[in-house]
């Protein structure tokens, strides 16, 4: 009598006598449905970034929109409109990263005086906001970072040489170079409370009066207190007691015309608690701000809206590119230029406003519509001689002046009221000089054009989130690929394991290379990257999640980008990788001098040498930049540099000349003793 077969070995058979054409089309079903699931989550994760770095005006998205509606008998359509009288206007200038430096640039401090006696005096402007990096604060070698008195002095005497003070507001603020090397803001060393003009710790509220109103101006310091040598202070922080202050500013401000915000720090660069910074300006039109130096001439202008509306505006640097900003308030429209040092004539369309700065949430926008005149802020050192303005490619006519440097044409807005256009001012003054500016306008209350994804996701990202997040996951990746391969079962025959699996499961097995590896990347994720002086005369640890220094903690952000970029991606990644590759060409009976004759195989196998050889230099200069910048406890207490180097030397000498790995499934080999 015959038994029927179980369940699971009648499924064997039907799936062992079915024809290899039917097998090969169920793979083909599985990889095609695969492929679908993969494409449709793509396509959400794409929607969600460009929906989240979309900063096109979304009306809902403002909490004081029905304050400034444009609708009849409020703010925006209520007198005064703009029209040929100087009045219901004032202007004001940003600088930003100045880098006053005893070691580089010999041209730069003079520069900035003659900008402070000269530029200052031509423009005439309200008040001047210096956002941040005063100094230069670095060693000659570019490598450390200390307080140079030397340089404090050169900023203060060319502020009190130029007697700006005396001609205008000087509001100057920190920036994290002004922080370098600092454990308080009692310290000896903390020259800004000694030399800077304004010597206010902290972020402020400063109210600026005028016949016509109040405007304020808010100040986000976000600088670390203490004060690490860099590059751990690029990120600023601010903690739950710093944003109830900066509510509270916002609080007031809401009672004057405008608000504007400022700081060093970008908000991608700021750790802050729920809900965040930029939650809590909302109410500003405008974040102005510097610190990425137009990431070294790649991005030339970063501009971007927040997701409530409001601007935020990066200027770059005076250190190397000679940049300023002038911005104007209007009958409550902001608008502002970003100008180059010594280029003159400087020319401001204060009315109509630039369409992709709009801000409808808190400008009255309707008063464009309702004015009378176009008006336009040019300011030279010599006698300007001519004002041509022109729309969509029709003259309009020249613009008289209407007093000080506002220069004022008629003009009919109901001829503009759809679509999108383009206003071009020609200036020219009686040294011949001309600057031509052109920029579009709308006089439509739903249409703002949107900024640049790059720019967007440059300054409305949380850097350190996303840092974090690569972090865990490239360390838990590197982690569990070798504990992986450690418990895997080895292929029965190496014809049918690919070079990759055939290597991750020689090095996993042996214990030198498994546990020294394991340790090394599990004390990147958890352990000290290094012990040392952090601050001169101040002990500290760094951790990938923060920076403990005498019983301060500073919470991590530039540490994840470092963490992963020149720790994970450029040493211990490729460190395995090499490693990999070197036992599986052992397993194969090869010696570091036998595989360099093989036929055709010799450049290849010279390349991988060389990048590992890179490598090795980077982690050694990664250890000199530890040495020149955080002393020698750090040098020699550095598991993540120092020891690294010398383990990563130990395992490539062991892998090349130890005994040859034997690829079969055992725990371990008998060579990994």
């Amino acid at each position: 009598m015959h038994l029927p077969w179980p369940r699971w070995q009648r499924q064997k058979r039907r799936r062992q006598l079915a024809p290899p054409f039917s097998r090969h089309y169920r793979r083909m079903l599985k990889l095609f449905g695969a492929l679908v699931v993969l494409g449709l989550a793509l396509a959400c994760i794409t929607s969600w970034v460009l929906d989240s770095y979309d900063t096109a005006w979304h009306p809902k998205r403002s909490i004081r929109q029905p304050t400034v509606s444009d609708g009849d008998g409020t703010k925006g359509s209520s007198p005064p409109f703009p029209g040929d009288e100087l009045n219901n206007i004032f202007w004001f200038v940003q600088v930003s990263d100045i880098h006053i430096s005893r070691f580089r640039d010999p041209r730069r401090i003079p520069d900035f005086e003659k900008f402070c006696s000269h530029t200052v005096e031509v423009i005439k402007p309200a008040l001047v906001l210096a956002t941040g990096d005063l100094t230069d604060a670095k060693t000659e070698s570019k490598v450390g970072s200390l307080q140079h008195e030397v340089e404090w002095q050169a900023y203060h005497n060319a502020l009190k040489r130029s007697r700006v003070m005396e001609r205008t507001k000087w509001i100057d603020i920190r920036g994290n170079h002004d922080a370098f090397n600092i454990f308080s803001l009692d310290s000896v060393n903390n020259y800004y409370r000694k030399y800077s003009a304004n010597q206010k710790v902290g972020s402020f509220h400063y109210v600026h009066t005028t016949p016509f109103g109040n405007y304020s101006f808010v100040c986000v310091d976000a600088t670390l207190t203490p004060g690490p040598k860099r590059p751990y202070n690029f990120f600023g922080i601010l903690n739950q007691t710093q944003m109830d202050l900066l509510k509270t500013f916002r609080a007031q401000s809401l009672t004057t015309n405008q608000s504007i915000w400022f700081g060093h720090y970008t908000t991608s660069t700021i750790v802050s608690p729920s809900p965040g910074v930029r939650d809590m300006m909302r109410s500003a039109v405008a974040y102005l701000c510097g610190h990425l130096h137009t990431l070294g001439g790649l991005m030339p202008v970063l501009h971007s809206r927040h997701p409530l509306g409001t601007l935020e505006l990066e200027l770059g640097d005076w250190m190397d590119n000679r940049r300023y900003r002038v911005l104007a308030f209007d009958h409550d429209l902001l608008s502002f230029s970003d100008l180059q040092f010594e280029q003159w004539p400087a020319v401001l369309i204060t009315n109509p406003k630039d369409a992709q700065y709009l801000h409808p949430g808190v400008e009255p926008l309707g008063r464009i519509r309702r004015s009378t005149h176009i008006r336009i802020l040019a300011f030279s050192e010599a006698p300007i001689t001519g004002v041509h303005v022109s729309i969509d490619g029709e003259s309009l006519g020249t613009g008289r002046s209407a007093g000080g440097p506002l220069y004022v044409l008629l003009w009919d807005p109901s001829l503009y009221l759809a679509g999108l256009h383009t206003i071009r001012v020609k200036v020219e003054d009686s040294a011949g000089r001309s600057v031509v500016r052109e920029q579009h306008f709308t006089l439509e209350d739903s249409f703002t054009p949107s900024f640049g994804f790059v720019q967007s996701f440059i300054l409305l990202t949380d850097h350190y989130i996303l840092a974090r997040a690569l972090f865990i996951f490239t360390v838990l990746l590197n982690v569990g690929v070798l504990i992986a391969f450690r418990f895997l079962r080895v292929p029965s025959s190496r014809a049918f394991s690919s070079p990759i699996s055939v290597s991750l499961h020689l090095l996993s097995r042996m214990d030198i290379y498994y546990y020294s590896l394991l340790l090394f990347n599990l004390c990147t994720a958890l352990g000290p990257w290094f012990i040392g002086e952090v601050i001169d005369g101040h002990n500290g640890a760094c951790f990938a999640f923060g920076v403990f220094i005498d019983g301060h903690f500073l919470e991590g952000s530039l540490t994840y980008v470092i963490g992963i970029i020149q720790q994970l991606l450029f040493f211990n990644i490729p460190l395995t990788s090499y490693l990999c590759w070197s036992l599986h060409h052992r397993c194969r009976g090869n010696t570091l001098r036998s595989h360099f004759v093989r036929p055709g195989r010799c450049g290849r196998t010279a390349v991988v040498h060389l990048f590992m050889l890179l490598l090795l230099a980077w982690q050694a200069h990664s250890c000199y930049f530890l040495l020149e910048t955080y002393g020698v406890t750090a040098f020699f207490l550095s598991p993540v540099r120092t020891w690294a180097l010398g383990l990563s030397v130990i395992l490539i000498y062991r892998a090349w000349t130890g005994p040859a790995p034997l690829f079969r499934d055992n725990s371990k080999s008998n060579s990994s003793s």
